[in-house]
């Protein structure tokens, strides 16, 4: 089967949407007057997990097996996750926590041996959800999200681009319901899903956004105006509390951004793909995007470590644009964090595992192959 082009564009979101997170992350310390506007840099986790399922997807080959594809995972994400776990483990616990420090927790192995195995974002307690490195909570929803996708995609490519569409659209109108649900009956709908559940719909909306473009989809989409949208709507979410206080359309809005904002990611990665796709230029794909896109996932495990270390020395900054060396400061500090766990651990790690198991396989396969041959051989009778 031949291999899907690459999609060097969507590396280079990848990285926006880390950068993104950064920024939410950024308020603890050094906070700046739009630190409104910045809360939603949250969003990036979502951006993340619909990225997620419409790469795998994309790049799924139908002759590696289940197996094959979950150690493949292990190996991408995995190495890199235990080392900034044990980087973190000393800023965010102590055996003699100081009060003031609200971050530092006292020292639970049992608690930080779910980190360990990547299952501490099943639950919603945050002494829990947060254990460890508390950005590696995501972990846990790509776990599971990876457990699922070979038999999501084994399904998917019955799907013709008809049923494709229908399938989305259902998807994304059971969201919108089950959004609305929490909001009007409380008491029987209030009760929050474990994460890997709750965020399930994004990565499996980005596998349908995958298959659709993999069966001839190519819609002419704009990134600018994408872009644009998005603004306007991040915008309206911080000005519309205020502007419009009592509006009941604007609360069911902002009830629902998170659905909305799916729709916008799920608009963001099509058009940036077939834009890829079509070899139009874009800005996304230059080199210095490229690289900061391979590091992002390292940017992502180690920024907040890297935010606490400082907070823990310095009392937090008052709001101000001043903090902008600050936010200068600790990207580069975290940047280059990143790409020494990228170069040091994660990609010689991942080669080194993936070796191994391609080892494995052709070793198996071989000693199968000796087996059939010895089978069939003709059977020689002794006199």
């Amino acid at each position: 089967m031949p291999r899907a082009p690459r999609l060097d564009s969507l590396t280079g979101l990848r990285w926006w949407a880390a950068f993104g997170v950064f920024t939410h992350h950024m308020t603890n310390l050094a906070p700046l007057p739009i630190a409104a506007a910045l809360s939603y840099g949250n969003f990036g986790v979502m951006f993340f997990f619909v990225l997620s399922g419409f790469v795998l997807t994309w790049s799924a080959n139908t002759v590696v097996s289940a197996p094959t594809f979950w150690w493949r995972r292990f190996a991408r994400i995995y190495p890199a996750h235990f080392v900034a776990l044990l980087l973190a483990i000393p800023v965010f616990y102590s055996f003699a926590p100081d009060p003031a420090d609200w971050w530092v927790k006292p020292v639970d192995l049992g608690i930080l041996v779910l980190s360990v195995f990547l299952v501490q974002g099943w639950s919603r307690d945050p002494v829990v959800l947060f254990s460890g490195n508390p950005a590696a909570w995501t972990l846990t929803c790509e776990a599971f999200f990876y457990t699922l996708h070979p038999a999501i995609n084994r399904v998917l490519r019955g799907l013709t681009l008809r049923r494709t569409f229908a399938a989305g659209m259902a998807l994304i109108a059971a969201g919108f319901a089950y959004r609305a649900l929490t909001v009007l009956l409380p008491e029987t709908f209030g009760v929050p899903l474990p994460f890997p559940v709750a965020r399930l719909s994004e990565f499996v909306l980005g596998m349908f956004a995958a298959h659709a473009i993999r069966i001839g989809w190519r819609p002419r989409l704009s990134p600018v105006a994408i872009y644009i949208l998005g603004a306007a709507f991040l915008a309206w979410l911080v000005l519309s509390p205020r502007l419009l206080p009592g509006a009941v359309v604007g609360a069911a809005i902002r009830a629902s951004a998170n659905e909305w904002m799916i729709i916008l990611c799920l608009l963001l990665i099509i058009a940036v793909t077939t834009r890829d796709l079509t070899q139009r230029r874009s800005l996304l794909r230059s080199l210095p995007l490229v690289k900061l896109g391979e590091w992002s996932y390292c940017f992502y495990l180690v920024h907040a470590t890297v935010i606490y270390v400082v907070l823990a020395r310095i009392d937090r900054r008052e709001p101000g644009w001043s903090n902008l060396a600050w936010y200068a400061f600790m990207l580069v500090v975290s940047i280059v964090l990143a790409a020494a766990l990228h170069y040091g651990v994660e990609k010689p790690a991942e080669r080194a595992l993936r070796a191994w198991w391609d080892r494995r396989l052709v070793r198996r396969a071989k000693q199968a192959e000796l087996q059939v041959t010895g089978d069939s051989a003709p059977a020689i009778r002794l006199r």
